[in-house]
């Protein structure tokens, strides 16, 4: 099992909350797209997120919240 820092999840992101947020959303992604089920080895979605982002394969921007007066 692979162990990641927060340190190099921040490096790619503005802290280490929004990266583990980016890394979420980008798993949810990858979900809806159909997948092999007979790769027995394939690796968490989580994972394989918390990996790309960490080699700087993801963009991402933020987008400011509307307030509702």
């Amino acid at each position: 099992m692979q162990v990641f820092i927060p340190n190099d999840i921040a490096k790619h992101a503005t802290n280490k909350y929004l990266g583990v947020l980016v890394a979420a959303k980008f798993a949810r992604v990858i979900n809806e797209f159909p997948r092999d089920r007979s790769a027995s080895g394939e690796k968490k979605l989580t994972t394989r997120a918390l990996e790309e982002l960490s080699r700087g394969e993801i963009e991402y921007r933020v987008i400011p919240r509307r307030r509702t007066e």
